[in-house]
């Protein structure tokens, strides 16, 4: 049995990672492909327990990501609503933890594409999973700084709505110059980008395209 297309849909708190992977899964589901998707341990964690977890608890919301992704079989897509890099991201940035990276980064080369939300959506609060603006700019940072030091190509994603949607079957399915119903096609400037000079000329094209 063929396995699926595997995608990580990674990012900062806040930049639209499930919404873009309900995006994805709608998309190809629309088009009579059978979707399968790796579900964020971590918020269905808060959810239970009432709390973020404590840096011994991070190896375990780890594995079970992890677990979701490599076990799943008999579809045509597997889009992962994370992967165990976020994990060890978060548990580097807020307990100096570092012992998680290299699961994480070997458990990141399953994926056949690893796509990054940027940070052109408005930051919103949203329970005890968000820490603010500034920490969200961090992860991001980090994140963007681990996949090139290990190595692990990427791509970045931007833009609004169906824009975004369209940014990433782009990047995807490069065949596809544009989705129905979208506002056109869309272009990202360049696959691995942590060049703030360059994201803020991204940004200021975004805004001046933007409808008024």
């Amino acid at each position: 049995m063929a396995q699926p297309l595997k995608i990580a849909v990674l990012g900062a708190e806040c930049t639209g990672k499930s919404s873009l992977v309900s995006a994805l899964q709608a998309h190809w589901q629309d088009r009579g492909a059978k979707v399968v998707l790796a579900h964020e341990v971590l918020r269905q964690w808060c959810d239970q327990h009432g709390r973020t977890p404590l840096a011994h608890e991070q190896n375990a919301i780890a594995q079970a990501q992890a677990v979701l992704a490599e076990q799943a079989a008999d579809g045509d897509y597997m889009i992962a609503d994370t992967s165990p890099l976020m994990t060890a991201i978060y548990s580097d940035v807020l307990f100096q933890d570092q012992s998680l990276y290299p699961f994480a980064l070997s458990h990141q080369r399953i994926y056949q594409h690893t796509l990054v939300t940027g940070l052109d959506l408005p930051w919103k609060a949203d329970g005890i999973q968000r820490d603010g603006p500034a920490m969200r700019e961090r992860i991001d940072a980090r994140l963007r700084d681990v996949l090139q030091q290990a190595g692990l190509p990427f791509n970045m994603v931007y833009g609004q709505g169906p824009q975004r949607l369209a940014s990433a079957v782009a990047l995807l399915e490069p065949s596809q110059a544009a989705i129905s119903g979208g506002t056109g096609s869309w272009r990202w400037l360049c696959d691995k980008c942590s060049d703030a000079n360059c994201e803020h000329r991204l940004f200021s094209d975004l805004k001046a395209a933007a409808p008024r």
